[in-house]
């Protein structure tokens, strides 16, 4: 049976993971979906804004402007009677324009992906509590396999601080009182 084979367990309903590539695969595809589902639940004008700020920060949206640009002076400086002499009251009006709707849609853009940020650190923080109440649950079982064995678990101190489950509020508090919280240099 090769490493990347599943095991069959008849009456299984999902086969298990043989190996760590496998798991750390169904992972990173559980993450790839909700992500795909998120960018489907998005409004027409999330995904507007999106394509106009991936287009303002590229190369492309630079040399179309250079371009533009360019051509704007060029045709008023040589053209008499031009639409928009020196010194291109009209472009500048234009360019402010665009820069207010600019930085708008780059700002709807910036919300969003702090929406998905902050539900990313949501995601991590449960996973992280998840993974902590399992690790003190199983530093309990192995305490009690030690007294079954006639091992004497009250020799490991660090052992019983670390299966006291972890408190979360008590951790933000000391965060907060050794100056690492939020806004704690503004006071």
């Amino acid at each position: 049976m090769s490493k990347h084979r599943r095991r069959h367990i008849p009456d299984d309903p999902c086969p298990c993971p043989t190996s760590v590539e496998e798991i750390t695969e169904k992972n990173v595809r559980a993450i790839a979906d909700l992500e795909e589902r998120a960018k489907a639940n998005l409004s027409t004008t999330d995904r507007i804004a999106t394509y106009i700020s991936r287009f303002c920060g590229s190369m492309a949206f630079v040399w179309v402007h250079v371009a533009l640009f360019s051509g704007w002076i060029l045709a008023n400086t040589l053209i008499p009677n031009s639409l928009d002499p020196f010194p291109f009251s009209l472009l500048t009006l234009v360019v402010s324009l665009e820069a207010i709707f600019l930085s708008t849609f780059i700002m709807i853009s910036e919300n969003r992906q702090e929406q998905m940020s902050e539900r990313r650190s949501n995601l991590d923080l449960q996973i992280n509590l998840l993974a902590e109440q399992e690790s003190t649950k199983l530093l309990q079982l192995t305490k009690e396999i030690a007294r079954k064995l006639g091992i004497d678990p009250a020799k490991l101190t660090d052992v019983n601080a670390m299966e006291q489950p972890t408190r979360p509020e008590q951790l933000v508090r000391q965060i907060d009182q050794n100056g690492h919280g939020q806004n704690s240099d503004k006071r």
